[in-house]
């Protein structure tokens, strides 16, 4: 039982409480090797200080690391961390090595300056631009009729007129599929009066996604001329877009990490470690052909195709990040 409670004790002994803000001194230290009140803890003992080894374990398996061992360590002291016992100056070292036993072991050689360590968040945004490889083309049938059943009927019967010549105009790799269908009166307002329904609207939409660019406008043209009055929209996509998301997240992390550098560098500074990292946001743009395309198709003549030119897409991409940075104090 009091085996097990001195073992309790070495190891509560040895925790450490670090601050957000450390600062430290990058020092060279000589002296010997000497275990410390707390079971388990190792310190360096010079002339005139005792500095108290935060990570003495890291050491434990050299053959030389033992009790009166003369060695050389350099590394920080660490003013933020707290022992139990506080046996000496906190002490991470970075390096240690034993030492000709004749040296001059108890001296102690400050090698840096007092440094001063600080967290930033930085964001960096890039934009990728890459070639649209899929249409996606939203065509509609619209019918008006006094009766419902009429303007449902002469709806159905030029829908599939129009799927047919989509579905031809448009080849063997395209998608058509219905994505949308209304049926609703259509009503005259007067004032003090309730509405009056003068007829029946039926409309059937369907969306053609395609990989053929080519044959976008050939697609358009089929469907105006098989009985389609309105485009709801035509966009240009990227379907395979993970080699663009990745570019632009990696010209993100780039930019991030270049604002970082640069605000160590007007501190007098550098960046140490990168805490955390977080995407913020990567969207790809669709690109969506310009004007009326119900204007376009009514004022079309027979023998002029409709021309549909094909941009870049933008993949915007941003990401975030906190750097340590030390700064002079």
């Amino acid at each position: 039982m009091r085996r097990h409670l001195l073992m309790i004790t070495s190891v509560l002994a040895l925790v450490v409480l670090c601050t957000a803000q450390a600062f430290a001194a990058e020092i060279t230290v000589r002296g010997r090797l000497a275990k410390t009140v707390e079971a388990g803890g190792w310190v360096i003992r010079t002339n005139a200080q005792k500095y108290l080894i935060l990570n003495a374990q890291r050491f434990q398996n050299e053959n030389w690391f033992r009790e009166g061992t003369a060695v050389e360590a350099s590394g920080e002291t660490r003013t933020d961390a707290i022992t139990i016992y506080m046996e000496g100056i906190p002490f991470e070292v970075r390096a240690m090595r034993p030492f000709d036993e004749g040296a001059q072991d108890n001296n102690v050689a400050v090698t840096g300056a007092q440094r001063r360590t600080t967290r930033v968040l930085i964001s960096g945004d890039a934009i990728v631009q890459a070639q649209p490889d899929t249409a996606i083309i939203n065509i509609s049938v619209i019918t008006q009729n006094k009766r419902a059943l009429d303007a449902q009927q002469e709806n159905a019967n030029r829908s599939e007129l129009v799927v047919r010549a989509v579905k031809a105009a448009a080849g063997a790799g395209a998608e058509v599929k219905t994505s949308g269908y209304n049926l609703q009166p259509m009503q005259v307002y007067r004032e003090n009066q309730p509405p009056t329904i003068t007829g029946y609207q039926a409309s059937n939409s369907v969306t053609v996604t395609m990989s053929d660019l080519l044959k976008v406008g050939a697609v358009i043209d089929a469907a105006s001329q098989a009985g389609a009055n309105n485009i709801n929209g035509v966009a240009f996509t990227l379907r395979k877009d993970r080699p663009a998301k990745d570019q632009a997240l990696m010209e993100a992390t780039r930019a991030a990490l270049g604002k970082a550098q640069a605000i160590a560098q007007a501190l007098g500074g550098r960046v140490t470690r990168i805490l955390e990292v977080q995407e913020a946001g990567l969207t790809p743009r669709p690109i969506y052909a310009e004007g009326d395309m119900r204007t376009r198709m009514t004022a079309q003549s027979a023998n002029a195709p409709t021309p549909i030119e094909v941009g870049t897409l933008d993949i915007n991409s941003q990401v975030q990040l906190t750097a340590e940075i030390e700064t002079a104090q």
